[in-house]
């Protein structure tokens, strides 16, 4: 009752501390400025980002970069909290459309969405939950494909069949093992190739 608004100026000059680089291991230091600088009980920031990440293509090395959409969201009222979250472009191929066509099968590219809270003192990098959300799909996109490329992922996604259902269980599975993650939450959709909707699925779990 003693202030007549927040100081908006403040916001800025928070960030603008920060510009050159925010990781996942400072990223509550963000936090923790805000309440101090605004006086403030509670704190919350989201920030969602393209990343951009280099690969090289399977057979023929070509480098390109793959971007990825990155969410942190962390608050800090008492105790903090923070969930860092990506989203990565992929492909499945329908095991069903295998099973019953004499050749071929429709496959389609699928968003996998994974957030996390990690265990006390621990930390991960973006690029390390990228490659463990990457492996669950049929096969994996690139940005840049030659002929002889083309024709390991076409042949990869088609011995590798999933259900968008396979993708999140293991996806989960992955997560499971990783003892660097208390909580996840997960889910993939398939941009089906040849039905009018789309096909998702979706598994949470606190592991603390």
């Amino acid at each position: 009752q003693e202030k007549k608004g927040t100081h908006m100026s403040r916001f800025l000059e928070i960030l603008n501390k920060y510009h050159e680089a925010i990781s996942s291991k400072d990223i509550m230091l963000v936090c923790h400025d805000m309440k101090q600088r605004l006086e403030a009980d509670d704190a919350h920031l989201e920030l969602d980002f393209p990343y951009f990440i280099d690969k090289k293509a399977p057979v023929t090395g070509m480098p390109g970069k793959l971007d990825i959409e990155v969410t942190f969201e962390c608050n800090s009222n008492g105790t903090d909290d923070f969930i860092m979250g990506i989203k990565v472009p992929a492909t499945s191929l329908c095991p069903c459309s295998k099973e019953i066509s004499k050749y071929g099968a429709h496959n389609q590219r699928c968003v996998m969405e994974a957030k996390v809270r990690f265990a006390e003192g621990e930390t991960m990098m973006i690029e390390e939950l990228f490659e463990i959300v990457e492996k669950c799909a049929s096969t994996q996109v690139f940005s840049v494909l030659k002929r002889p490329d083309e024709k390991f992922v076409t042949e990869d996604a088609y011995e590798n069949p999933k259900f968008v259902e396979d993708i999140v269980r293991d996806l989960a599975v992955a997560l499971n093992n990783e003892d660097r993650i208390a909580w996840y939450q997960v889910n993939s959709e398939n941009f089906e190739s040849i039905h009018n909707h789309n096909a998702y699925a979706m598994v949470e779990r606190d592991k603390r």
